[in-house]
């Protein structure tokens, strides 16, 4: 059997960083992990070829070489996920698919034209799929209620990745969260029990990364890397003492709650392994909205002085924001806006709230009829619900303070005032610290970086209206902490993907508000059916 795995492209968004990555001569930010996963899981005799869109198109040779396609990926991909799903059954290729967007909304893989659904997690429905081919079917849905144990996930197949494309390579440790968040879709994909693999598991994949030649970063892609405490910290002893034993090769990035600044000793552990920055979902400064949406991790503590001790222990931070919570008051996208500048939060994440498909929220709003017929969701569409207040006052607030936030004099300050903070940190302040955990990974210095490190003093430092204070913000890094000038470049240099994307934003945003006022989106009937083509599968999955 021959399997073309392909990741459909991505749309523009705060994770692409287009400009900074293919700057340095990457391709894209992040490779697809669960494919290359999937790839493990399937019969080894098989062969694979992996095709991810975001850095290479799908040939013709690569269409006629395939015996069956496959496809995983998200909604925000659902357009260009939608599209390949028909191209390849013009070809009459079978089609399976997998992952977050189709375990959530199956109806559009069948009414796309997909011949196997293998929702769920692969470790138990892989297995199902593969024994449904032996026997020569040729369609089905497969489906667990069960969670699987992690420590059964295989090895993953970094071998089929043109890794040099990519700007940080992708690990996972855990799946779930103990959280309840209203708005959250992982606890419904992977629940609120969160699993570990071993570090047995992890360090094969280290040692393997290491053996294929990757000398980058590591994204640990768990939705909350503290998410099991009691595991967490040995598996963190663990890694401090592999990074020792082999030189400090890697630096890890990875998503966080905003509760790991109540445990001194996670922290050290953390910065002491090596982990040089976390994504913390904030959400909103607005207390009375973090209570409704059942984020109450986030109201335990202060917010700000918890952040302030998580960058002051050493971890850069990059955090998420939303917009048009339930009863939430006029001006919260400039409440977002002040909060980030007064708590010098770098890189911000901020978009409009999105129900995503069988969470408590969509529950909610479908029962009371609010849903919209719009599930094309990303960082660029409104909100797909109706609102408590009116979309216009959302959409303008939401526009406001994503401009604001990337103008490029606010956004070096909160660069500054942030490198300046971490700074203080043991870990960055001790010279006999610096020296263990200096970077041994590649720095990707070479005509490409020079070139585009140029490209970007020239344009922050002359170019943009950022050139009065850039020179500034360098300086004060040259006289007061030294070893942050890397880390100021780099975060400099992703304004060369906000200043466009902004206006992207602003763009489309203004556009879909348009047509909503105009009302060419309607409400999505809450008793809306399962597509009757292929009934066979469809009464399968309703009784599933």
């Amino acid at each position: 059997m021959k399997v073309l795995l392909i990741y459909p492209i991505f749309p523009t968004s705060f994770w692409s960083f287009e400009k900074a990555v293919q700057g340095i001569g990457k391709k894209a930010f992040m490779p697809p992990l669960g494919l290359i996963t999937v790839a493990a899981l399937l019969p080894q005799e098989w062969q694979y070829r992996l095709k991810d869109k975001n850095i290479e198109p799908v040939t013709e040779s690569d269409w006629e070489w395939a015996d069956m396609v496959m496809f995983s990926g998200m909604i925000a991909q659902k357009e260009d996920f939608m599209g390949l799903i028909q191209e390849a059954k013009s070809r009459n290729k079978p089609v399976a698919v997998g992952g977050p967007y189709a375990t959530s909304l199956p109806n559009d893989m069948l009414e796309a034209g997909a011949d196997f659904l293998v929702l769920d997690e692969g470790e138990y429905t892989i297995d199902l799929f593969v024994k449904a081919l032996e026997k020569g079917e040729t369609s089905g849905i497969f489906r667990s209620k069960d969670k699987p144990d992690v420590t059964l996930s295989p090895l993953p197949r970094y071998d089929l990745l043109d890794m040099d494309a990519y700007f940080l390579m992708a690990i996972q440790y855990s799946r779930g969260c103990p959280f309840q968040c209203e708005f959250c879709d992982i606890i419904v994909l992977y629940g609120r029990k969160p699993r570990t693999k071993t570090f047995s598991q992890i360090e094969q994949e280290l040692n393997l990364l290491r053996e294929l030649g990757w000398s980058g970063g590591i994204f640990f892609v768990d939705d909350n890397f503290i998410g099991n405490k009691r595991t967490v910290k040995p598996f963190l002893e663990k890694l401090i003492d592999w990074q020792t034993a082999n030189g400090y090769p890697f630096s890890f990035t990875t998503e966080a709650s905003i509760d790991m600044a109540q445990d001194d000793e996670l922290l050290e552990l953390m910065v002491m392994s090596k982990f040089s920055t976390v994504f913390i979902g904030i959400e909103t400064p607005d207390t009375d909205s973090l209570k409704l949406t059942m984020k109450h991790q986030n109201n335990r503590r202060p917010m700000n002085e918890s952040l302030e001790k998580i960058a002051k222990a050493g971890l850069r931070i990059m955090a998420g924001f939303i917009i048009g919570f339930d009863d939430e008051k006029k001006g919260a996208g400039g409440r977002v806006y002040d909060f980030a500048m007064e708590n010098a939060i770098p890189g911000v994440t901020f978009s409009m709230l999105q129900a995503l498909p069988n969470t408590a929220l969509w529950d909610r709003l479908k029962k009371e009829g609010r849903l919209l017929d719009d599930a094309n969701l990303n960082q660029t569409t409104l909100l797909n619900f109706v609102p408590s207040r009116p979309i216009e006052d959302i959409a303008e607030e939401y526009v406001e303070a994503f401009w604001n936030l990337y103008d490029p004099k606010n956004y070096l300050k909160r660069v500054y005032d942030h490198f300046m903070m971490v700074g203080q940190a043991k870990v960055h302040s001790d010279p006999e610290i610096r020296h263990k955990l200096r970077n041994q990974h590649k720095t990707d210095f070479d005509y490409r970086g020079i070139l585009f490190g140029l490209k970007m003093v020239w344009k922050l430092g002359f170019y943009y209206e950022s050139r009065s204070v850039f020179w500034k913000y360098l300086y004060g890094m040259y006289k007061h902490n030294r070893g942050g000038i890397g880390n100021f470049f780099s975060f400099s240099a992703f304004l060369l993907h906000f200043l466009p994307y902004r206006k992207l934003v602003k763009k489309e945003i203004e556009e879909q508000l348009a047509m909503r006022l105009e009302g060419k989106v309607q409400v999505l009937d809450p008793n809306i059916e399962l597509s009757e083509d292929r009934q066979g599968d469809v009464e399968w999955y309703k009784a599933s």
